[in-house]
This record gives structure tokens, C-alpha cells and sequence, in this order.
């Protein structure tokens, strides 16, 4: 179930910047959309570890306010510790340096995320490859369609877990820094430093003689423009 609101619960709701929450689902959407890193934060026995990860998106579900597809080795040791416990996942993207007249208030503008819940893994077959195809499509809309399908040793290799989006909430940044009073009066330069990501031409691989698709010429176009 996909509510319009978010409504984040006491480990969502933000406790400093509450002017910068952001209540309307569909933004946190285009901020998934948007970014193409995640980070997974667990307590991975007596440690917590904090890793980077692809992911793909269900907006409508099959999980509560929809779900959060990541992948990883069956090997790898944050998995076992992911599936018992409640895990955390951020998402940001830093879109300028905000330089002010102090210190104090020089600051970023960003769009974040965090999102709280506990994982499920993906077991029934076809969940899986439509999961991993998520995850696919979301670095290059439409690429999993042109790929062979996974063999029975990749999704042997491979694990699949699912976050509901229901616990999450977002914050955002945007403008000029903070003035306090008498700020005007000092001088120095002050402004900001917009930040995008851009992406270079394709570099089509030394095996390949095939031109580049027009679906990825059109993504790197569309990351270029930021």
C-alpha cells in the first residue's frame, strides 16, 4: 500500500532541521530515482559496517508504501546479520556547496533519505529476476531487456533482499547560506558552488563492434545534463 505522505515514525522523524523535512512521498520517489548509490548501514556482529550499494525500486510494492531492492554475494557476511535485525538505508545526493560569510553556517544543498526496516529475502524466482532487473534498469532503463537471462550459477551467486519503504523519511537543502545579524556587515565573498554529476561519452569495450545503443547514449545524455 503507497500512501502520497510520508510518515515518518520516531526513527524517522528528524530532530534538527525540521524545516528541511520533506512530506511528500512522490519527491523521496525522484530522489530514488535520481541517485544511483545506496548505502546500507548493520551491526555486522561486534561492529556496525556501512556499505555502497546499486538498487532498484518498487514503487507499488509488493512490500508496505513499496520496496527497496539490493543485491550482494551469498557470501558475504553483512547478509546473515541484514536478515535478523533492523537495518538502515541512506540516499544522497549533494547538489551545491553553500560558502558563507562564517564558518558556522557554511553548509551543503542536498536531497537525503533514510529509510528503517527490517529485510526479507527474496526467494520465489520470479521476484528475484524481476528484482534484479530493477537494479539493472535503474543504472540504464530498458538495458535488462536486451540481456540474456541470468544462468543458474549467477542466481546461485547472488542474493536478493527487499526493504519496505514505509518506514523513510526525507530531507532537503536548497538556496543561499544563513545570515545572522551584523553578517552584512563583514565582508568577504559568499555564494554557492552548484554540484551535478556529469557523465562522459560511452567507451564502447575492445571486443565490441556493435555501435552504442541509443539507450545508452540517451542516459548518458540524460546524466550529463544533471
Amino acid at each position: 500500500m503507497t500512501t502520497e505522505q510520508l510518515s515518518p515514525t520516531a526513527r524517522t522523524t528528524p530532530t534538527r532541521g525540521r524545516n528541511r523535512q520533506v512530506d511528500d512521498r512522490q519527491r523521496l520517489m525522484a530522489l530514488l530515482s535520481d541517485a544511483l548509490v545506496a548505502h546500507l548501514g548493520v551491526v555486522a556482529g561486534a561492529h556496525p559496517v556501512v556499505l555502497p550499494t546499486a538498487f532498484g525500486v518498487d514503487e507499488s510494492g509488493p512490500d508496505d508504501g513499496g520496496t527497496l531492492y539490493l543485491h550482494g554475494s551469498v557470501a558475504a557476511g553483512w547478509l546473515g546479520p541484514a536478515l535478523e535485525q533492523d537495518v538502515c538505508v541512506t540516499v544522497t545526493e549533494l547538489d551545491g556547496l553553500v560558502l558563507a560569510r562564517t564558518g558556522f553556517h557554511h553548509s551543503m544543498n542536498y536531497r537525503s533519505a533514510v529509510v528503517i526496516g527490517r529485510p526479507r529475502l527474496v526467494s520465489d524466482a520470479e521476484e528475484r529476476c524481476r528484482a534484479l532487473d530493477l537494479v539493472v534498469d535503474h543504472m540504464l532503463p530498458g538495458r535488462s531487456a536486451t540481456l540474456r537471462p541470468a544462468t543458474r550459477k549467477e542466481l546461485a551467486a547472488t542474493v536478493v533482499i527487499a526493504l519496505p519503504l514505509a518506514e523513510a523519511s526525507m530531507k532537503q537543502r536548497a538556496g543561499g547560506a544563513t545570515l545572522e545579524p551584523g553578517d552584512l556587515e563583514l565582508t568577504g565573498w559568499a555564494g554557492q558552488v552548484p554540484v551535478r554529476r556529469v557523465a562522459s561519452e560511452p567507451v564502447t569495450e575492445d571486443y565490441v563492434s556493435e555501435p552504442v545503443p541509443e539507450i545508452v547514449l540517451r542516459r548518458a545524455a540524460e546524466l550529463g545534463r544533471g
